[in-house]
């Protein structure tokens, strides 16, 4: 065991012997954090479906290629998430209780993970050059800065997760820039509507983030973070938490009233709406803290499951009621 200390604060690192052990898959699932795809695949699914809602017909080829692409791009930006918090310290023995953190608790390589990390982004880099000669070459500048952004999140110098900027950038980049991407590779260029058609699902995925920042409070604090949640400490991180999550229904009710949306949304948010708000209540009562992040995470990746799927359901109907009769 090796002891260093950041700004002050001592972590432990289990570095020693550890650079060329491999990995069981089960392993490499937990490093990549499978069970977080939700949150990419539920957006991209959402846009696809939105988006054939405007053009009346899917490109086929450009949804698999944009659907790989995306699905890479998450794997590996969560494993050198996993890389880079183990490396600096903010996941050790002492804070991280999930079992899951297998650089903590099981004798992986951090190396190993790093270097899973660059290829799948080398994959979603050659998807993306596909994608591009297919649609539009400035497809690789705009994908090329989600990497970068993926990378740097917890990577590099100043790492976003170390800022109370980290929901925003997430949202943002796996709500709105994804969504719009989605919608460009089916022909669907960007407006002011399409933009403020994803503001619920940059809250749902910032909601999201705040739940994992809540939880780590603690262990955050000590290893030199400043994420939003401990500016405003467990209490007020908690209702940041109910603000982004009940503020992306209230938003699509809007919108629905708007005419941004077809009024079969309104129907198929209910209940979803009413699973939120139960699992809230349960969240508030557990309280924010390492013990509990498992759960709390649950909470929140299905969340925002029935979210998408109530989002695809409602516009799966839509489609079907104004399709021509046979």
């Amino acid at each position: 065991m090796v002891k260093s200390s950041e700004k002050g604060f001592t972590v432990v690192k289990q570095r020693t012997n550890r650079y060329y052990t491999g990995m069981k898959a089960a392993q490499f699932f937990h490093i990549v954090e499978m069970r977080t795809k939700i949150i990419s695949m539920g957006t991209f699914f959402c846009a696809s479906i939105y988006a054939l809602s405007q053009t009346g017909s899917v490109k086929p080829v450009n949804a698999v290629v944009m659907g790989l692409a995306t699905l890479f791009i998450d794997m590996g930006t969560t494993g050198f998430n996993t890389f880079f918090d183990y490396w600096r310290g903010v996941d050790n023995a002492l804070y991280t209780k999930e079992q899951d953190k297998v650089l903590v608790h099981q004798a992986v390589s951090p190396i190993m993970a790093f270097l899973v990390s660059l290829a799948l982004f080398a994959l979603a880099a050659l998807l993306g050059l596909y994608l591009a000669c297919l649609t539009s070459w400035n497809l690789i500048l705009v994908g090329g800065v989600c990497m970068l952004v993926g990378f740097f999140y917890t990577g590099g110098p100043l790492p976003i997760s170390r800022t109370p900027f980290g929901e925003v950038f997430a949202g943002f980049f796996l709500g709105t820039m994804l969504f719009l991407i989605t919608l460009y590779v089916q022909g669907v260029p960007p407006s002011v509507k399409h933009v403020v058609v994803t503001v619920p699902f940059l809250l749902m995925i910032g909601m999201i983030l705040s739940v994992n920042n809540g939880c780590d409070l603690v262990g955050d604090k000590a290893s030199g973070r400043k994420t939003l949640a401990i500016l405003l400490g467990s209490d007020k991180a908690f209702g940041l938490i109910a603000v982004e999550g009940l503020g992306a229904y209230a938003i699509s009710f809007l919108l629905v009233i708007l005419g941004y949306h077809p009024s079969t949304l309104a129907f198929c948010l209910v209940p979803s709406l009413v699973l939120y708000s139960k699992a809230l209540i349960e969240v508030k009562k557990a309280g924010l803290d390492a013990e509990h992040k498992s759960v709390h995470m649950q909470f929140a990746s299905k969340s925002y499951l029935h979210f998408c799927l109530a989002f695809i359901a409602a516009y799966a109907l839509s489609i079907g009621f104004s399709a021509p009769a046979s």
